[in-house]
């Protein structure tokens, strides 16, 4: 499936072995994670073509189906569970009505989807007929070539994702490594510093910041420091915290310009969690997100210039005590396109060795 400006494999839990090293090995081997050019798989060579999601009917009286989101990390050949993706979460409303898991209700059908990764309940809304998702339409995302049917997420409740705080030190600003930087929770947490303390614009491609290794290991360590402030321990190797560079917008009164890295590149668009997560932070005065879109008074909906284009996202952050914020929904546009359905095969040797359960795949 593609989902937003992302793509992988799904799969349906009970065709896999249960959760644990010998679903991850296997996961891996499918992917081709153990060379570099997975040629001998059906991965991708960067973190926006080795995504896996991992699909099942929701025991939860709030949801409809349960998700788990696998990042394959292509710097060290495994899968991190730790984050969500919200681009890959467009996908798995069309995916479970077309395997069955979800009802069709007419020309939309809402599924309400539990994302294991963090708990939280997201509600997206798809257009259907005569029982089958439709995937062609006139909704179009920057970042995707062409237009196709709209998926509208509505994520619930989402401050506090992995840390239980939509501010997890308890500041809006404060400096790390000598950077100041603002850390938030909703959706995904996420270190937020200004382009210019990079020496950047904040307007550059991916590939300009994705060409200077400097840089790049400067955002890395500023991550890990992120990380420990918010209590998430060593980072090193999971894939959160996320960090964005911001700007103010060129282009758009009361936007923003970010770059987003997931989290060793930049990315080339931006991802779906962390534009909630940006949404959240420019709600919030004080913060550098806020700072980044300026005296323009900051409405519901916020438009992020992004290396592809521009990401609209609306958030509803609410007053909830004495200096606490609730983030009550955070909504957006994506599309989603199913591209094949079969079988994916491994090697025999692995099959024998592997105990895979017996998983037809």
């Amino acid at each position: 499936m593609r989902g937003g400006t992302s793509k992988g494999p799904f799969f349906l839990e009970h065709d896999l072995p249960e959760p644990g090293v010998r679903r991850d090995r296997l996961l891996l081997r499918l992917m081709g994670a153990l060379e570099p050019r997975r040629i001998d798989g059906i991965g991708g060579i960067d973190s926006l073509t080795n995504k896996v999601a991992i699909i099942s009917r929701s025991r939860r009286d709030d949801a409809d189906i349960d998700y788990l989101f696998g990042q394959i990390c292509v710097h060290k050949n495994t899968i991190d569970y730790s984050v969500n993706c919200g681009n890959m979460l467009a996908a798995v409303g069309p995916f479970s009505v077309d395997t069955g898991l979800v009802a069709a209700t007419g020309s939309a059908t809402n599924v309400r989807i539990y994302n294991v990764n963090t708990g939280k309940v997201i509600h997206a809304s798809i257009s259907t007929s005569q029982g089958r998702a439709l995937y062609e339409g006139d909704a179009s995302i920057d970042g995707v070539a062409g237009a196709a049917a709209a998926v509208w997420l509505d994520f619930k409740a989402v401050q506090g994702a992995k840390t239980g705080k939509l501010l997890p030190t308890g500041h809006r600003q404060e400096v790390l490594n000598g950077v100041t930087v603002s850390c938030v929770d909703a959706a995904v947490p996420m270190v937020i510093a200004r382009a210019s303390d990079f020496g950047l614009t904040g307007h550059e491609s991916a590939g300009q910041i994705n060409a200077d290794p400097d840089l790049l290991n400067r955002v890395e360590l500023l991550r890990r420091a992120g990380g420990r402030a918010m209590g998430l321990g060593d980072v090193a190797d999971l894939e959160m915290p996320k960090l964005t560079l911001v700007a103010p917008s060129r282009t758009v009164k009361g936007g923003i310009a970010g770059r987003y890295f997931m989290p060793y590149t930049c990315h080339t668009a931006f991802a779906v969690t962390g534009a909630v997560c940006l949404a959240a932070a420019a709600a919030l005065e004080g913060t550098l997100a806020h700072e980044a879109v300026g005296d323009a008074s900051v409405s519901p909906v916020l438009c992020i210039e992004h290396p592809s284009g521009v990401l609209k996202v609306e958030a509803n952050v609410e007053a909830s005590g004495d200096d606490e914020r609730t983030v009550a929904s955070a909504k957006l546009l994506r599309t989603a396109r199913r591209l094949m359905a079969g079988e994916v095969y491994i090697p025999v040797t692995f099959m024998q060795t592997g105990n895979t359960n017996g998983a037809t795949l």
